[in-house]
C-alpha cells in the first residue's frame, strides 16, 4: 500500500499520510516500468482508494500463471543481474541452495485452483453469487459490481484470466461462483450419512450437498448441527451445577470440515464424506496432508504446512470467516474437544498420503450403547439426559406432536393438522421457531418459497418427541 505509514511494530497509522493527486499517475508510470523488468513480466492489480480523505494506491499481487518470477537486484543499476527471491521471517531475501531448488520445484505448475478451466465460459460466473460474495465480504467494489461487465468483473477478483481475446474462468472462480460446479468438476460435494446401527450395520441413511462452495459447506454444516449434535446434562447431588456436553462439539466439526474442503484435491473424484454413528464422527477426504507435515505434528496441535494446496480457495474460505488459513485448524480441534471433556480427536493417513481421516470419538456422557438403541431414542443412564438446545416452546411442542417419522407436510397441511386459520400467526408462532430450534425441517432448504417445500421432523425432533411420550 503506497501513502500508508506504520509505527515501530508494523500497524497502520491513521489517519494515512496519503499521496499528492498530481503525482499518482507518476507513480503509476514508474510501477509499470519496474514490473516490465520483473523476468517474466508480472503486473500486480492497482487501485487507488480513498481512506480518511487521503489518496492511497493499493496493489495486490496474486500468484501469476508463469511462476516462479526473477526479479533485478538493483533497478536501477546499468548492468542488472536478476534473482529469485523468497521472503524469509521479516524480510526478503535471495534464495539459494536449497531453498531456490525448493522454490523451483514447488513452482513449476500453476496451484490447481489457479488454472484456467478451458471446458468452461465467462458466462459460466454467476454475477449473483459473486455480489452475494462482494457484500457479504464488505467490499467496495460491491457497489460498482453490478454496472460492470462481467469478463471486468471477474478479472478485478481475479477469477478470470487469460487474454483479452481469449478469457476464461478460473477453477476457483467456477468453485465458488457456479450453481453447479461438479458439472465441471464432478464430485465436488459433500456426503452426510448417518448409521443408527453402527458402521457395521445393515442401515444407513444418506444426504448429499452440492452446489457453490461456501453455501454447501454452510448448509452441510448446518444440517449436522440439526440433526445429529445434542446436549448431555449430568446433575450431581452435591451441588447445584450441572455438567453439560455435547456428543460433539460443533467448533471441532467446524474446523474438521472447513479442512477438509479446503485442501481436498478437487481433481479426484472422490467427494468429501462425514460418517457419523453413536460412537463418532469421522470426516474422509482426499488426499492426505501435504508430506511437510509429520502426523506426530498433528497429534501435538503442532502442525504447520510448509505449503498449502488450494491458496486461491483459502483466500476465499478466510475472507467469508470460515477458516484463518494460518495453520490455527487442528489446534481449535484440539482445544475444543478438551473444552468439552471429550476424548483426543485421531487423525489418520497412509504412508502414500492418498486419503486424510479425522475421527472425532463421542463424549463418554453421551454414549449409546448400539445395541440397546432404539428407532427414536438412545437410552441414557438415568442421571444423564440429553437436552434439546433452544428450549422447545409449547407450541413446538404442539407441532412436533401433530407429525410422525416419515411425515412430509405441507404448511398449510401443518396448520390444518392444528386447526390454526390465521396463516401468519402459524408462521411466526409455530414453523419459524421449529425450525430455529432443529426440530423441523425443509425438505427444500435450498429453495424455502417452492409450492413443492415441505417440512418434516429432524432427528433431534424425533429424539425429543420420543422423550415425551416416554414421560407422559
Amino acid at each position: 500500500m503506497i501513502g500508508q505509514d506504520c509505527d515501530a511494530d508494523g500497524r497502520p497509522v491513521f489517519p494515512p499520510v496519503g499521496l499528492d493527486e498530481s503525482r499518482i499517475d507518476k507513480i503509476q508510470q514508474e510501477l509499470l516500468a519496474a514490473c516490465q523488468l520483473i523476468q517474466p513480466p508480472s503486473f500486480p492489480a492497482l487501485s487507488v482508494e480513498q481512506v480518511e480523505g487521503r489518496h492511497l494506491i493499493v496493489l495486490q499481487a496474486p500468484g501469476g500463471m508463469h511462476r516462479p518470477y526473477k526479479a533485478p537486484a538493483s533497478v536501477t543499476a546499468k548492468h542488472k543481474t536478476w534473482h529469485y527471491y523468497i521472503r524469509r521471517y521479516g524480510s526478503t531475501v535471495e534464495s539459494k541452495g536449497a531453498d531456490g531448488q525448493e522454490l523451483l520445484s514447488l513452482t513449476a505448475n500453476v496451484p490447481w485452483d489457479d488454472r484456467l478451466t478451458q471446458q468452461a465460459r465467462v458466462e459460466d460466473l454467476s454475477r449473483t453469487l459473486m455480489l452475494d460474495y462482494l457484500r457479504e465480504v464488505g467490499s467496495a467494489l460491491a457497489d460498482d459490481a453490478a454496472a460492470m461487465p462481467l469478463e471486468a468483473l471477474g478479472r478485478q477478483m481475479n477469477v478470470v484470466g487469460g487474454s483479452t481475446e481469449a478469457p476464461w474462468p478460473k477453477n476457483v472462480g467456477l468453485l465458488f461462483f457456479n450453481e453447479a460446479p461438479d458439472r465441471f468438476f464432478p464430485y465436488t460435494q459433500i456426503d452426510v450419512v448417518w448409521f443408527p446401527e453402527g458402521a457395521g450395520g445393515d442401515r444407513f441413511e444418506e444426504k448429499i450437498f452440492k452446489g457453490p462452495l461456501a453455501r454447501m459447506t454452510r448448509e452441510a454444516l448446518g444440517y449436522i448441527q440439526r440433526n445429529f449434535l445434542t446436549e448431555t446434562v449430568q446433575k450431581h447431588p452435591d451441588r447445584a451445577e450441572a455438567t453439560r456436553v455435547w456428543n460433539f462439539p460443533y467448533v471441532a466439526i467446524e474446523e474438521a470440515l472447513v479442512n477438509a474442503v479446503y485442501h481436498r484435491a478437487y481433481e479426484e473424484r472422490e467427494p468429501i464424506e462425514v460418517r457419523i454413528s453413536w460412537e463418532e464422527l469421522v470426516i474422509l477426504s482426499f488426499p492426505g496432508p501435504d508430506r511437510s507435515i509429520r502426523l506426530e505434528d498433528f497429534e501435538a496441535g503442532r502442525a504447520v504446512s510448509r505449503r498449502y494446496r488450494n491458496r486461491r480457495i483459502g483466500e476465499f474460505l478466510k475472507e467469508l470467516d470460515l477458516t484463518e488459513g494460518r495453520s490455527t485448524g487442528v489446534p481449535k480441534i484440539l482445544k475444543a474437544m478438551a473444552a468439552n471433556g471429550s476424548p483426543a480427536p485421531l487423525f489418520e493417513t497412509d504412508d502414500d498420503r492418498a486419503a486424510y481421516v479425522i475421527r472425532l470419538p463421542v463424549h463418554p456422557l453421551a454414549r449409546v450403547d448400539e445395541g440397546a438403541a432404539t428407532e427414536v431414542t438412545p437410552e441414557v443412564t438415568p442421571e444423564v439426559t440429553p437436552e434439546v438446545t433452544p428450549e422447545v416452546t409449547p407450541e413446538v411442542g404442539r407441532l412436533a406432536a401433530a407429525m410422525r417419522q416419515g411425515d412430509e407436510l405441507s404448511r398449510q397441511a401443518l396448520q390444518d393438522a392444528l386447526a390454526l386459520k390465521d396463516a401468519e400467526h402459524f408462521r411466526k408462532t409455530y414453523l419459524l421457531p421449529a425450525l430455529v430450534s432443529g426440530v423441523v425441517e425443509m425438505t427444500l432448504p435450498d429453495t424455502p418459497r417452492s409450492s413443492k417445500q415441505r417440512y418434516r421432523l429432524t432427528a433431534q425432533g424425533l429424539l425429543w418427541l420420543g422423550r415425551t411420550r416416554e414421560g407422559g
